[in-house]
């Protein structure tokens, strides 16, 4: 982007939207559904991915054994767009009946990330885990701080706007969508660590399809609020 010309420190909305940020209106009228994807990997300045990748790159450096590789790609995937979806909902609820409706922008990798906060939630339950279970506990604890105080400064940061027009708009939703999505992944998986290998991939496979078959039921939800 930046090679491009787009600003390394404050891209435009104009400059978000051509690489791929996503936007209930373009969304739902235009059709433009793969911007609930690429959503994820647009982000709003370097400060911006900054932080999101300094939050991926902890989670995930957990995540990783108990998920495996396969397993952090799907869940960062699946729920960035569960939280780009919510947002969408969300936002075409508040604003489409405003006079010419303008939706605002969503880009960033903090609704996966939450995801995968959600998911670890629920697999450091897992008494398969061959860790000491007060050690899992701190571990466990750590994980559900962070989601907490996230979403805590998230809403903090966005009623602040409301007040002093700061600027500074937080897609809580997108929070809030992948998390609850990463809570729902883990449900039915088994941590690959203390697992025999082909439970845990048959139990990956059944998480990945039971959220995609969620996530496009309500994407059919979604197409059908336009007319």
């Amino acid at each position: 982007m930046v090679l491009r010309g787009v600003s390394i420190g404050n891209p435009t909305v104009d400059q978000l939207m051509n690489w791929g940020a996503n936007n209930a209106g373009n969304v739902l009228l235009a059709g433009e559904w793969w911007r609930i994807v690429t959503a994820m990997f647009v982000h709003v300045g370097i400060l911006h991915l900054a932080t999101n990748m300094w939050c991926l790159w902890n989670l995930a450096l957990l995540a990783e054994p108990l998920m495996g590789s396969a397993g952090v790609i799907a869940v960062y995937i699946l729920t960035g767009a569960a939280g780009n979806l919510l947002s969408t909902l969300v936002n075409w609820i508040l604003y489409h009946n405003g006079p010419g409706p303008v939706f605002p922008a969503g880009a960033g990798a903090s609704g996966a990330v939450f995801g995968i906060a959600g998911a670890l939630i629920i697999l450091l339950k897992s008494n398969r885990l061959p860790v000491p279970p007060v050690e899992l506990k701190k571990l466990r604890r750590s994980v559900i701080y962070f989601a907490v105080l996230n979403l805590v400064l998230g809403l903090s940061i966005s009623g602040g706007n409301l007040f002093l027009h700061s600027g500074l708009n937080i897609d809580n939703m997108a929070h809030v969508g992948g998390f609850a999505c990463g809570l729902l992944f883990a449900v039915p998986m088994v941590p690959r660590i203390g697992s025999p290998r082909p439970l845990f991939e048959r139990r990956l496979r059944l998480a990945v399809i039971m959220v995609v078959g969620i996530q496009v039921m309500f994407s059919f939800y979604l197409a059908q609020l336009p007319g």
